[in-house]
């Protein structure tokens, strides 16, 4: 199945389900009860010992606070408090991350949830420049997305089952053109369901490479994760 795993990827969402959302749609719930993952530990393994470390839309802190544990310092960024009521070990700041301008710079910058999908070209443009801007001059940025090759795999009409831990999962795509992708994804636990529909951008690799330079980043290759992860480096200092 593809990854349906992801923070909305446009403002325009609809949510449906119990409990609390954040404004891009995303149900608290949903995110309380997704399992821990590899990417801490990844992201712990290609980092140095006790890095510096600023998770971008944090959420309820499924990275930031396993990353907290094995010894970094890790500020957790969300624009929803239902969300960071949830982060226990990193540091919590209610902030979007387009707004953000704190006056500390950080050895690792975080960029999960495909953001960086969204179709709105300027908020896309403001997310990195945030990246860009929290990055120190040695750091590195980890930055998540769907590669082309996902939207590939996606056909419209079609509906595709899977699961995340304790949550089922069902991903209805309801349209996909070359360059982006809308769909609804459903969340299933117990008696609870949960549903969300967003819209994603296909970004090739060199179009990546040009969003990234425009803010003063440069791809530096593959994370060393998942493939829907890349690292970049950055060129010059933004201030």
């Amino acid at each position: 199945m593809p990854n349906s795993l992801g923070k909305a990827d446009t403002a325009d969402v609809e949510r449906h389900g119990s409990g609390a959302f954040s404004d891009d749609g995303c149900a608290v719930e949903v995110y309380a009860r997704l399992p821990v993952g590899d990417d801490a530990r990844l992201i712990h393994e290609l980092a140095s010992p006790g890095d510096s470390i600023l998770d971008l839309g944090a959420g309820v802190g499924r990275i930031a606070d396993p990353l907290a544990a094995l010894g970094h310092h890790v500020v957790a960024v969300d624009n929803s408090a239902d969300m960071l009521a949830h982060v226990s070990g990193a540091e919590p700041v209610l902030s979007s991350i387009e707004a953000l301008r704190l006056a500390d710079t950080f050895d690792v910058v975080l960029l999960a949830s495909h953001l960086v999908n969204t179709p709105d070209a300027d908020l896309r443009h403001a997310l990195l420049r945030t990246v860009a801007f929290h990055l120190a001059p040695h750091g590195r940025a980890f930055v998540e997305w769907h590669p082309p090759d996902w939207f590939d795999g996606l056909t419209p009409g079609q509906t595709y089952a899977g699961r995340i831990g304790s949550l089922e999962t069902a991903l209805e795509v309801t349209s996909a053109a070359f360059d982006r992708v809308s769909a609804t994804v459903r969340y299933q636990a117990d008696d609870l369901t949960w549903s969300q529909s967003f819209t994603a951008q296909r970004l090739s690799h060199d179009a990546v490479q040009s969003e990234f330079a425009s803010v003063g980043l440069v791809l530096v290759g593959d994370s060393g994760m998942a493939p829907s992860w890349i690292v970049a480096q950055r060129t010059e200092r933004l201030r």
